[in-house]
Order: C-alpha cells, then sequence, then structure tokens
C-alpha cells in the first residue's frame, strides 16, 4: 500500500508544479483562507498544474492573501473574496471545497473546546457549499473534525443534496506524524514510509496501525505505547511548543494539500489513490470513521476497512469508540438544532 499511497500524492518537492498532469483542471476554493492553515495551505495548491482556479474567502484579507499569490508562476488563477455576501460567488462551479476556518487551539484546549466556536462556523460554511455547489468533494479540516464532518453530512441531508462519497474529514496529518515519527525512530527512509491510521482525528480516537507499518519495522512493547500516545498527542506537542503561539498550522497546510492533490489525482482518472480519511462509514458500528480508502472520479471508490489488526489495537480500537461516538452525536445534535 505504501507506494501506491505514494504515487497518488503530487509530492512536495523543488520546482514548480506538484503533478505531473494537467488534464481536466479544477476550481478549488479554500474557506478560511486568511488564517494560520490557510495561507500556506493555499500557496501549495497554488503550485499544483491540476489547479487552474483557485478562489480564496475569508472574513478578512483574503484580497491581499489572493494578489500575493498571484505574483507566482504558476498557472492557477488566483482571487480573493471577503465577507458572508462573497461566499456563493467563491464557491460557485467549485470541484474541491477545502476547508480549514475556524479559531486554532491554544495551550490548555482540547479539540472540543474548540467545538462552540467552530461548530457554528462548519454548519454555516457547509450550508452554503450544499446551496452552491452540492457536487463538490468537501474536505473539512476545522477542528473539531469529529463533529464537524457530521454537522456537514446533517447540513446536507436537510438540504436533500447528501452523497457520503464526497464528504472528507481530512486526518491526513495523523498519518503524517506516524510517517514521519516511525522513520524517525527505526531509521527507515520517510518518504517510504507509510503507516494506515484509523478512528477519528483527536487524542485517544487517533489509532496508528503500527502492525501494518510499511516497510515492515518491528516494535517492542515500549515503543509501540510511546510511539502511539506521541501521535495521539502530537498536536498538543505543538501547541505547547509554540506557546501560546499558534498550533499546528504549517504540518496541517501541508497535510491538506497532500490530501487534495490525492483527489485531484482521482478524479483525472488516477487509480490506485489511497488515502486514510473520515467519512461515512459502516466498517464499525459507529457512523462516521477513519479508515484508509480507495479515491476516485466520484469520490470515495471503495472502503478499504480496518483490516487485520494485533491486540494491541484491538484493545485501542475499542477504548476509542465510546469518545468518538459522543463526539460524532454532539455533532449530529447541534446540526439538528
Amino acid at each position: 500500500m505504501a507506494a501506491i499511497m505514494r504515487r497518488a500524492v503530487c509530492r512536495l518537492a523543488a520546482g514548480r508544479a506538484f503533478s505531473v498532469s494537467s488534464a481536466n483542471c479544477a476550481k478549488v476554493s479554500v474557506l478560511g483562507a486568511s488564517g494560520g492553515i490557510g495561507q500556506p495551505l493555499s500557496l501549495l495548491l497554488k503550485q499544483s498544474t491540476l489547479i487552474d482556479e483557485l478562489s480564496l474567502y475569508d472574513i478578512a484579507n483574503t484580497v491581499g492573501v489572493a494578489a500575493d499569490l498571484s505574483h507566482i508562476e504558476s498557472k492557477a488563477q488566483v482571487k480573493g473574496y471577503v465577507g458572508e455576501s462573497e461566499l456563493e460567488e467563491c464557491l460557485k462551479g467549485s470541484n474541491i471545497v477545502v476547508i480549514p476556518a475556524g479559531m486554532p487551539r491554544k495551550p490548555g484546549m482540547t479539540r472540543d473546546d474548540l467545538f462552540n466556536i467552530n461548530a457554528g462556523i462548519a454548519k454555516s460554511l457547509a450550508e452554503a457549499c450544499a446551496r452552491t455547489c452540492p457536487e463538490a468533494m468537501i474536505c473539512i479540516i476545522s477542528n473539531p473534525v469529529n463533529s464537524t464532518v457530521p454537522i456537514a453530512a446533517e447540513v446536507y441531508k436537510k438540504a436533500g443534496v447528501y452523497d457520503p462519497k464526497r464528504i472528507f474529514g481530512v486526518t491526513t496529518l495523523d498519518v503524517v506524524r506516524a510517517n514521519t515519527f516511525i522513520a524517525e525512530l527505526k531509521g527507515t527512509p520517510v518518504e517510504q514510509t507509510q503507516c494506515p491510521v484509523i478512528g477519528g482525528h483527536a487524542g485517544i480516537t487517533i489509532l496508528p496501525l503500527l502492525s501494518r507499518v510499511e516497510p515492515s519495522v518491528q516494535f517492542t512493547d515500549e515503543e509501540r505505547q510511546a510511539l502511539t500516545v506521541r501521535i495521539q498527542n502530537a498536536g498538543t506537542e505543538v501547541v505547547e511548543a509554540k506557546a501560546g503561539g499558534g498550533s499546528a498550522t504549517l504540518s496541517m497546510a501541508y497535510a491538506g494539500a497532500r490530501f487534495a492533490f490525492a483527489l485531484l489525482q482521482a478524479m483525472n482518472g488516477a487509480k490506485n489513490v489511497v488515502e486514510c480519511s473520515m467519512v461515512d462509514s459502516d466498517v464499525t458500528e459507529l457512523p462516521f470513521f477513519s479508515t484508509p480508502l480507495v479515491l476516485g472520479r466520484n469520490g470515495v471508490e471503495k472502503n478499504l476497512g480496518i483490516g487485520t489488526i494485533n491486540d494491541f489495537e484491538k484493545e485501542g480500537l475499542e477504548k476509542l469508540k465510546g469518545e468518538l461516538n459522543a463526539s460524532i452525536e454532539k455533532g449530529i445534535k447541534f446540526a439538528n438544532q
């Protein structure tokens, strides 16, 4: 799976373009484009030859961000939109919408603490997408993802336009972190290391499947426990290191771009494009769950499920279900108020 997943991604490397093909170019909209994630995410997206229109929205400063990005020597045309009155114009004709909008996490805050602020933002943006570009792929970064994805799904159901194959919770950062930490610990080439991560996108709901790392490596019980906890708490590691100066914005921008590029490749006909994402799922008894997915022209082509896991991971899977289900139910309840 490692080679397949790596081929799916337009590599973030030196050079002017991230992708190898410019066929069937797309319009991508970023909602929250002026923020700590939105700006570097938009910069990465601007460099893809698979994007010919990059549409940026926020409540302030997007005209300046768009002007800055428009000077970059790549094909995507960039335009900024400011305020609710310009949101639908921003979204018209979008093929992919990436949503990093919302309040970032601060020291001492959990993702759940963000709920009261970010839930309303996620709901209003999902409503605009459902009205304006209901067939677009929706990539939700706004935390808490364990709740904002169910919120968006409920909004689309109410609007009568719900397609479970097109709404994604971007959990890619958990995979990126797992790959990085494993490579550091075991000395494997990071660009070849691949670890699937399942569950959700907060604390113990993040479950790296260390038994399925490719290329295969062995862990002691102590290494497995410590590495799992580090991956689960990696967001807090960054928040504390920044000491009030923000959360994981740059690595999240990278992960969001990686997922968007994978979608773009799949929508352009690439085969065997695999990424983990939190989606409407019947893999467990929970209605939403992150697992490896095969992406296609219309979104989720196939859910690859959990697969074979060891006893440590089975225990982690059972432990995460209660917390993840509570977050999902909280989002559903909010959306239906």
